[in-house]
């Protein structure tokens, strides 16, 4: 009995970190569902869940250590992606699916199981495509949305600048009025796709009337470059960039109608960052369900990892953490269906779901031991991607004073002055 007990135990097979995806129609209920979430979807919504859980699994899970690795975009997978009919998030018409919220919202977390690259690509791609239809005119919404809902052409969204990430509104890049159309100079930074898209969504301040405003660029403009930003930890796929727009001319028809200040920007954010929220939702899923599967095949000290209590325990947190996240986001999204989605509900359900997933795949990635370090078991990999997601459409922090600010009523954004008689 000793003799075997010390035997080691064999590998765990994850030649993919998923099992091999079979029909929707049989595909077995997420472990990580463990209050029956599945329960409140309609029969659509539960049909596309494991029309996505599929294809990320079979198409997906078998290449994404690999890319992530090498930190390329896997483009042959965009026929299928796309066949999924998910792009464009809350978008209606022109192609575009006219998903609810809700039900976009539960696609992002299963791709997010997976790989939250491919979510985050898609993300990106979907809210240039909800600007352009919330905020364009009529000939836009005909001219891009067909062939952007169909991922024929790809879309990002340019925001953020070298100078300002969490102070969204400074936006120091320009637009100038010229015959025909208008005058762009500046820069954007961490801009998720723009190293090969064919539509960039950039906002830039219109030096008339000092307000920020949309502008539709296209690839390959004169002026117009992007840099690929090499050395993430994290979302290594999705491919961030450096914009430099010097001099770049766009015609009058690509200036974007209903985008005239911060607050229709605003609009398009609080959409995004509920749907940011959903992310970390199914990046925990993902690694729940490899660390069961793991504890319940590796064996030590002549046991299943599952059966000692530490643990028991930590799966229990993790799942717990699961629960709680994923009925949060339920809550925001009926909330957006009802009009009734404040900033500070957005911001709230963003930073809390993230810090909560940060802790799971923490838990995660303790629980596979040394195996925890290696992207072959999605854990890693799912450790490193979280850290991105925390930051990026709005820090934890950030969004939690904008959470502040609604309940008490005073902004806490900027530091206070300090007195010019102040001893310090």
């Amino acid at each position: 009995e000793t003799e075997k007990s010390n035997k080691p135990s064999p590998p765990l097979d994850v030649s993919v970190a998923f099992p091999q995806a079979t029909p929707a129609s049989v595909f077995p209920p997420s472990v990580s569902d463990y209050y029956r979430f599945d329960d409140l979807l309609s029969p659509e919504e539960k049909t596309l869940r494991m029309k996505v859980r599929e294809f990320m699994e079979k198409e997906v899970a078998p290449i994404m250590a690999e890319y992530w690795e090498k930190a390329e975009f896997p483009f042959q997978i965009l026929p299928k992606l796309a066949d999924l009919g998910i792009a464009g998030f809350n978008t209606e018409g022109y192609g575009s699916p006219g998903l609810s919220i809700t039900t976009s919202a539960i696609a992002n977390a299963e791709i997010a199981r997976v790989d939250a690259s491919c979510s985050t690509f898609l993300l990106v791609h979907s809210v240039g495509m909800l600007t352009i239809a919330s905020c364009g005119s009529e000939e836009q919404k005909q001219k891009y949305l067909p062939s952007l809902a169909q991922l024929k052409t790809i879309a990002c969204w340019a925001l953020t600048e070298p100078e300002y990430g969490s102070d969204a509104s400074a936006v120091n890049t320009t637009a100038r009025k010229v015959e025909g159309g208008w005058i762009i100079d500046g820069q954007k930074r961490w801009i998720g796709n723009s190293t090969f898209a064919d539509v960039l969504v950039i906002f830039a301040r219109n030096i008339t009337t000092n307000q920020i405003n949309g502008y539709i660029v296209k690839k390959n403009s004169p002026g117009l470059k992007a840099t690929k930003i090499a050395n993430k930890i994290g979302v290594r796929i999705v491919q961030n960039g450096d914009i430099l727009l010097k001099n770049v001319f766009v015609p009058d028809e690509d200036r974007l109608p209903g985008l005239n200040s911060f607050l229709d920007t605003n609009k398009v954010l609080a959409v995004s960052r509920v749907m940011v929220a959903w992310q970390p939702i199914g990046i925990s899923m993902g690694v729940y369900d490899m660390c069961l599967r793991y504890l319940k095949e590796r064996k030590q000290f002549g046991a299943p990892l599952a059966a000692f209590q530490l643990n028991q325990q930590k799966l229990s947190l993790m799942l717990g953490d699961i629960q709680a996240m994923t009925l949060v986001g339920w809550r925001l999204c009926k909330l957006y269906d009802k009009g009734k989605m404040t900033p500070g509900h957005a911001s709230l359900g963003k930073s809390w779901i993230t810090l909560r997933a940060r802790e799971t795949v923490a838990l995660g990635r303790e629980l596979l031991g040394g195996n925890g370090i290696l992207a072959d078991f999605h854990v890693a990999k799912a450790f490193c991607d979280m850290e991105p997601i925390y930051t990026y459409e709005g820090t934890y922090d950030i969004n939690s004073l904008v959470t502040g600010r609604e309940i008490t009523g005073f902004a806490s954004f900027k530091a206070p002055e300090m007195s010019k008689h102040s001893r310090l």
